[in-house]
């Protein structure tokens, strides 16, 4: 067959668009479409008119993944590496190594540690505010640390890409202040430290955002229905407290980051996000206000 042959049959032209000459057909109707006329399928392509046709024959659930996976993410970044996941676990080991050492690991320890009185100059005479966070930098020993540190490193190489980097450090740093807030609402004069609180609230996140992307999230599920359970059994040294707080917090800024996906509501975010914060600053007023609530 000559070139004229092929330019003299009109199946060898777009059926939308007769100056264009294709060898593509859809896959659906089997009619030769340019490529402007193409819409990818899951085999071959599809002109516009069986594309509108499959998508009224679609189901409501159907169109609902459609609407969802083609809106515009603000949460996926270019650049997957878990950046921010290697520096918490850097800094965090680092700082362990350090209450390690003979004579000053000990205060180190101690000044990092929180307590709750001590956020109260009228009860202690030491206002230490940065001790809501630094308690998720030291551990009570290399299990602890291991722990919590190899579950960061699992949760966060596969939350900080989707989430972003700013995005999953204010996650962990929230979900640390709201597992220090709960344990100065719960257990005011017990002393903890780990990084159970932001670990329990990146658990959290992940399984709200999960959810919402379809994903199965039922061994999420039960692996922190078992990590939370542990927390009430009498035997284990765990602040159950912490817990319930960093998961919380996870579980609400979770929602604040699938509610929020849009570029355009950037500003709606970070508002929501400060006000998460200034919520969790606002209780730790309450031992102030209450005292006999909390001194026990």
């Amino acid at each position: 067959m000559t070139a004229d042959d092929l330019a003299r049959n009109r199946d060898n032209f777009c059926y939308r668009h007769p100056d264009r000459q294709s060898f593509v057909l859809c896959q659906r109707c089997l009619r030769t479409i340019c490529p402007e006329c193409q819409t990818p399928a899951a085999v071959g392509v599809i002109c516009p008119e069986c594309l509108r046709d499959q998508q009224k024959a679609a189901s409501p659930a159907q169109r609902k993944a459609e609407r969802r996976w083609s809106r515009p993410r603000a949460m996926t970044v270019a650049d997957s590496r878990p950046i921010v996941t290697y520096a918490i676990i850097g800094i965090t080991v680092f700082t362990y190594l350090l209450t390690l050492i003979p004579d000053i690991g000990t205060s180190i320890q101690d000044s990092l540690a929180f307590i709750a009185p001590t956020l109260y100059p009228e009860l202690t005479g030491r206002f230490e505010p940065w001790r809501l966070f630094t308690a998720a930098l030291v551990h009570g020993g290399p299990m602890h640390i291991a722990l919590n540190m190899l579950a960061l490193w699992m949760i966060g190489r596969s939350l900080e890409p989707l989430l972003g980097r700013w995005r999953f450090l204010t996650l962990y740093v929230l979900s640390a202040l709201g597992g220090s807030v709960a344990v100065a609402l719960l257990s005011f004069l017990t002393p903890v430290v780990g990084a159970s609180g932001a670990i329990f609230g990146l658990f959290g996140a992940l399984l709200v955002i999960g959810r919402h992307i379809g994903a199965n999230i039922g061994g999420i599920a039960l692996v922190l229905g078992i990590n939370l359970v542990i927390g009430f059994v009498p035997g284990f040294n765990v602040s159950w407290q912490a817990h319930v707080g960093g998961l919380v917090v996870g579980l609400l800024v979770g929602l604040i980051f699938t509610r929020t996906r849009s570029p355009r509501q950037r500003g709606l975010q970070i508002a929501l996000l400060v006000a998460v914060a200034a919520v969790l600053v606002a209780l730790l007023f309450v031992p102030a206000v209450a005292p006999g609530l909390v001194l026990r």
